[in-house]
């Protein structure tokens, strides 16, 4: 009935009658995200109709009003497939000032309509293909790039920046080529690196050294906003960025890791969005390239050497709160370099790690089986996806400090098989890495099971009944011939080939490995 109503005035009602519904119609439906498919051809006719309302000389306020309602619609995948096309999608392209003329943003009247204009458009892109590829036929990527470059160092208009990258971010999310086109050919790196200079107020005092002042006042909600869909633009920008090929490449990530330095050491308006934007600046570093990551420490200045410092050996071992109160006036330092940033990552990764190995209690199920992190990337370490598989393994692994029984105590033999046979590690041991001191986590549960643990599966089970108990000596070894035929059989076949372990933990087929032995125990003799 809603629509029947918008739709009758829209086709026949004059400006301020099409506001007023439109109006109402958005403030019934603002949280509506689910509708219902009788009406759905009355919601495409009804944006059929808001389409030829914005392309006249109308208000700005109803202009807005039509937008709403276009928004709240667009959210209906459904309606979208006649209402998307070249003509519609340029008119919003137009009224969010993303069209080709130089036209500056003064008039303050139409900030409401770009911004509108702009949520209306990363609506229809994220919910329509064929939005999708006319984004890239109308060089949307550029546009919107043309349009951060003209309010970038603008305050009073994140709104219009927060969903500019709202929708970079859907575009290079959704089409791998305009990753590319943004790298390079509109300069993106450069463009949105500075966007975040300009949301954290950024003043450098060193080439990749900013002030930070530890007693200023937090982001705005607006500003850490544009911030986070800067930082995820950012992400799918350099998704691909590996190693550097020129020096200008270093450069721009040497900065970039600069500003994010400066990011993880600022605080949002709230706790959750504090986290939220030191979630986007740590994955965001998992993009810069090793060799450029070397700008988040820094010397001391002037100030930091005649402060009160703390040092890393120093800080509390556990408690966050006790830490946060002795680093809260202090510098942190280690040997002669600021390590707040260092600090900040630590404690974040800290906070998630405690999630992924929490001391081992539940010994009944099988590793892989539930609901926790762990259950979760122990499944993961049988995936059919080779990369998928090995990450999560090494992942584990390196939370284990490289200690194989630790590692076969949370995941079992099975599962951690393939990561100990590329390693070298079958015959236990620990990687070369250096980690702190090994400490004594296993808990009262897990001690009394141990005895009883099945180490290939990785959980307690009940004692099986030996099935060769009752048989007799002849019976035994009639057995133990039919097996090792079998065995001889698949073998000469070659379904099944014998391997052993190698002196270093390799695997190796079996006649190799009992000759290296071989050697071995012949140079070990000659020596003695």
């Amino acid at each position: 009935m809603d629509e029947e109503r918008a739709l009758y005035i829209v086709r026949a009602g004059e400006a301020g009658a099409i506001e007023r519904v439109l109006r109402d119609y958005s403030d019934k439906h603002r949280a509506t995200f689910k509708f219902e498919s009788t009406d759905e051809d009355k919601r495409k006719k009804l944006c059929e109709g808001i389409f030829k309302v914005l392309v006249k000389d109308v208000p700005t306020t109803c202009q807005v009003s039509c937008l709403e309602v276009l928004r709240i619609l667009s959210r209906d995948k459904k309606i979208l497939v006649p209402v998307t096309t070249k003509e519609n999608m340029q008119i919003l392209l137009r009224l969010a000032k993303l069209h080709e003329s130089d036209d500056s943003l003064e008039k303050v009247s139409e900030f409401p309509v770009i911004v509108e204009s702009l949520k209306c458009l990363c609506n229809i892109v994220f919910n329509s293909q064929m939005a999708q590829q006319l984004s890239l036929e109308l060089n949307l990527a550029a546009k919107l790039c043309n349009l951060l470059r003209k309010c970038k160092d603008r305050k009073c208009i994140n709104d219009i920046k927060c969903f500019d990258l709202r929708l970079l971010f859907l575009l290079s999310l959704l089409h791998t080529d305009i990753r590319s086109q943004l790298r390079y050919e509109l300069q993106g790196l450069p463009l949105l690196t500075q966007i975040l200079e300009s949301a954290f107020s950024i003043k450098w005092t060193d080439e990749y050294e900013s002030a930070i002042d530890h007693n200023g006042p937090p982001l705005s909600p607006q500003e850490t906003d544009c911030a986070i869909e800067a930082l995820k633009a950012l992400f799918n920008v350099t998704v691909d960025s590996w190693k550097v090929h020129k020096e200008s490449d270093s450069h721009q990530f040497r900065v970039m890791a600069a500003v994010l330095r400066h990011c993880l050491l600022i605080v949002g308006p709230t706790e959750d969005k504090t986290e939220e934007l030191h979630s986007n600046a740590v994955n965001l570093l998992s993009n810069v390239p090793v060799s450029c990551l070397d700008v988040l420490i820094c010397p001391l200045t002037h100030e930091e050497t005649a402060q009160e410092a703390t040092t890393l050996d120093e800080l509390p071992s556990d408690k966050t709160t006790e830490k946060d109160t002795a680093l809260k006036n202090n510098t942190l330092v280690y040997n002669g370099m600021n390590m707040e940033a260092i600090y900040v990552l630590l404690n974040f990764m800290e906070k998630r790690i405690d999630k992924v190995l929490p001391p081992l209690r539940d010994v009944t199920n099988r590793p892989e089986v539930g609901s926790t992190v762990r259950n979760k990337l122990v499944r993961l370490m049988t995936h059919v996806d080779l990369g998928v598989k090995q990450i999560a393994a090494e992942f584990l692994f390196v939370l284990c400090k490289e200690r194989v029984d630790s590692l076969l105590k949370y995941t079992g033999y099975g599962n951690a098989a393939g990561l100990l046979a590329a390693r070298g590690l079958l015959a236990g041991g620990r990687g070369d890495n250096w980690y702190s001191e090994d400490e004594d986590t296993d808990t009262e549960e897990y001690k009394n099971a141990k005895p009883n643990i099945n180490l290939i599966t990785g959980h307690l089970e009940e004692p099986m009944p030996n099935p060769i108990d009752d048989m007799t000596e002849e019976q035994k070894e009639y057995e133990a011939m039919k097996l090792v035929n079998m065995l001889d059989k698949l073998s000469r076949e070659e379904l099944l080939k014998p391997m052993g372990l190698k002196p270093d933990g390799t695997i190796t087929p079996l006649e190799e490995a009992l000759s290296q032995y071989s050697v071995l125990e012949e140079t070990s003799s000659d020596t003695d």
